[in-house]
């Protein structure tokens, strides 16, 4: 009998998971389509019906979550680039709090941080890479308008601004991951993020002082006013 489309999409999030699971326990690369159709309860060929090959089910368990500098980019980034700095610092602070109580996202990230991205795996680690590359591009848009605008401190440009806060929140998440959980992720987050941001922002008066003086400057060519 032909399977509907919801026991289709049951049976393809029943692999994810159970790749989720064999993954994170053996390694990626350790890992075969047997052991996970053996943990997902489905013969070989169901996995094939949905997924080439190991790497295309690798990429759609990836695909499950956002890595933190999205999540970060995602929170209303429009309003205002001094709302938008203190959201982004408020963001990054949500996501650890989601990421310290949510242990599938915490599977996740370990899968990939523990991944050995040699051989066929070679196309997840490109996909990431691109991933990084878009989000550092939005990163530094955002410090670019900052900088212009008179909020990004004088001595940061938008590009070290961007890889900053990029390089700060993946290395905390690693080696909260990595070495045991042995400190508290929320609140070495809030705060790195807290004086991470404190060292972005302008002073409120050299804002004030940088937007008045460029109000008062004469058009050139025009008359000046003294």
């Amino acid at each position: 009998m032909r399977r509907t489309k919801a026991e289709a999409q049951e049976t393809r999030q029943r692999i994810i998971d159970a790749a989720e699971h064999i993954f994170f326990l053996k390694g990626v690369s350790d890992t075969t389509l047997e052991d996970v159709a053996r943990e997902a309860g489905v013969t070989r060929g169901a996995i094939y019906w949905h997924f080439a090959n190991k790497v295309a089910l690798f990429l759609a368990l990836y695909e499950t979550v956002n890595l933190p500098q999205e999540d970060m980019l995602a929170h209303g980034l429009d309003e205002g680039i001094q709302q938008t700095m203190d959201r982004l610092e408020s963001a990054g602070i949500d996501w650890l709090t989601d990421i310290s109580s949510d242990q599938q996202r915490q599977r996740i990230y370990t899968i990939l941080l523990r991944c050995d991205y040699r051989g066929e795996l070679v196309a997840v680690l490109n996909k990431q890479k691109e991933a990084e590359k878009e989000r550092m591009v939005a990163f530094t848009a955002l410090f670019q308008d900052a900088q212009k605008r008179g909020y990004l401190r004088r001595n940061w440009t938008p590009d070290a601004a961007a890889r900053t806060i990029c390089w700060a929140m993946k290395g905390l998440v690693s080696d909260w991951l990595l070495f045991g959980q042995n400190f508290d992720l929320v609140c070495a987050g809030k705060d790195m993020l807290s004086r991470l941001f404190e060292g972005f922002r302008e002073d409120a008066i050299a804002c004030q002082t940088l937007t008045s003086a460029a109000r008062n400057v004469p058009a050139r060519g025009g008359p000046n006013p003294h």
